[in-house]
């Protein structure tokens, strides 16, 4: 059966220290500002920004865990050359089940907590000024 936003939502929820910042327009679920899944945003129109997608998620992976996530399920990830070298796999919600999703999302929670574990703790955006 298909997941809905709502379900989505739900499921992050139900997860440890997790903090719900989604929108009307957009999913985005956090652990101490840091994002662990959010929507993925389409290119609608050549040269306007993309706009978010509530029925595909962009959830955080090891990049060495994508190919066996994909291959186990080719209809319910999304190729997108913007995440080919990133550590996310993008997951239609209405190819994906409840149960997936939950394993999906509990994974890219303990990824982002794996990444502040490390010494330097998780990556951040540098501003355009200190670049």
């Amino acid at each position: 059966m298909p997941v809905s936003p709502a379900d989505a939502r739900r499921l992050a929820a139900a997860l440890p220290d997790v903090v719900d910042a989604s929108s009307d327009r957009a999913l985005n679920f956090q652990i101490d500002g840091k994002g662990f899944a959010w929507s993925w945003n389409e290119r609608v129109h050549p040269k306007k920004p993309r706009v978010p997608r509530l029925d595909i998620l962009a959830v955080r992976c090891p990049k060495d865990e994508k190919g066996p996530l994909q291959f186990a399920n080719p209809e319910a990830f999304v190729q997108d050359p913007h995440y080919a070298d990133y550590g996310a796999v993008v997951v239609r919600l209405d190819a994906i089940d409840e149960a997936d999703l939950a394993e999906l999302l509990a994974q890219g929670r303990e990824s982002l907590l794996a990444a502040k574990r490390r010494p330097g703790g998780a990556r951040t955006r540098r501003s355009p000024a200190t670049r």
